[in-house]
């Protein structure tokens, strides 16, 4: 869950963005291309005389893309699905990662109806001409920051000048690291900037690198569980601007358009989900691993255990967004010349499907 995994596919080109919007035009979602008709027809013949089957063939079907590799962020859709609140608010709901395309495109393009995606994706593809939309923030805080191992002794953004970064190669990375250093009078142009591809925080920083930017939600919960000391920069201790969405539910302007109700059944089915995370850390926990056995046990159930009140933290629901936060967030994208315009942030994102 670094960012530089998170992230990197999901920074998108203009052409690809672009080429997305016109084939949303012709594309519609999975919901709409395969009608309830055709799923009852061929389950039916596959499990004729099963009334729990029968029912199963009245849900709506769904793909829900994931942002990257299964974790904490994603807990509440396992658990939607695996404790039935997708199916009893009539929806079958498919996971599913991103491949190389990335989670952004294949919501914007209908090949999944609903994904993981963050407040800067949606942004810079509302920009671009490509109509993604947050239905829900997932974690009402940003939770990341810039990590260290103690031994390199950077406990400020001044500390970053004559030490080497590794990241994605993203502008946002130099934009935000200058950002930090502005704060402290500090020169950005004294920093060493790398790519380190996919090598994780703990290879890296053995290697060639000093600091990094990372979820602490796994990446450093994961630290605390190796025994490994790291020094934490959270942006939202520097900026208020940086305190924006990451990740969120979102979906597109064709679907809501299309399948409204589609779209309420679902959120208010994640909502339960992650509110049921909320209320059982454990539980929740244990339903990710048994739907993922691939992870890291003991790091899921502590990443849970950290990140489970920080879902909803101080709003008044799950989920809910705020317009100040990401018109702070445009405008400090917009300042920093990470946008070639100002965002229309009423149309980026809606409460409007969260239970009341």
């Amino acid at each position: 869950m670094e960012r530089t995994k998170r992230n990197k596919m999901a920074l998108l080109t203009l052409a690809v963005m672009l080429m997305a919007a016109l084939m949303l035009s012709g594309c519609g979602s999975k919901t709409e291309n395969k009608s309830a008709t055709e799923r009852s027809g061929a389950n039916t013949a596959a499990n004729s005389g099963s009334d729990n089957t029968a029912a199963t063939d009245q849900l709506k079907e769904i793909k829900v893309v994931l942002d990257w590799t299964p974790n904490t962020n994603h807990t509440g859709l396992y658990v939607a699905r695996d404790k039935g609140f997708f199916e009893k608010h009539g929806l079958k709901v498919d996971i599913i990662q991103p491949g190389e395309a990335g989670a952004d495109t294949m919501i914007a393009t209908g090949a999944a109806d609903f994904g993981v995606s963050y407040q800067e994706g949606v942004t810079q593809a509302r920009i671009q001409g490509v109509p993604l939309v947050s239905i829900a923030a997932v974690i009402q805080h940003n939770t990341s920051g810039f990590a260290s191992p103690a031994d390199k002794n950077i406990k400020t953004p001044k500390d970053f000048v004559g030490k080497t970064y590794g990241g994605w190669g993203s502008p946002a990375e130099n934009a935000v690291i200058d950002s930090l250093m502005q704060e402290e009078k500090s020169d950005a142009s004294k920093v060493n900037i790398v790519s380190i591809g996919d090598a994780d925080f703990f290879t890296a920083t053995k290697k060639n690198i000093d600091f990094a930017w990372i979820y602490y939600a796994w990446t450093g919960v994961e630290a605390e569980l190796r025994g490994d000391k790291i020094n934490m920069i959270y942006l939202t201790d520097y900026s208020k601007k940086l305190d924006y969405y990451t990740p969120v539910l979102a979906t597109n302007e064709k679907m809501i358009a299309e399948h409204n109700d589609t779209v309420k059944e679902f959120v208010a089915a994640a909502s339960e989900g992650y509110q049921y995370a909320i209320d059982h850390p454990d539980d929740a926990a244990e339903v990710l691993i048994k739907a993922v056995p691939d992870l890291n046990p003991d790091l899921v159930r502590a990443s849970q255990k950290w990140l489970s009140p920080r879902y909803q933290d101080d709003a008044k629901r799950w989920g809910e967004q705020k317009l100040e936060v990401w018109q702070n967030y445009a405008g400090w994208m917009f300042d920093h010349k990470l946008l070639d315009k100002q965002l229309d942030a009423e149309k980026a994102f809606t409460n409007e499907f969260l239970p009341e």
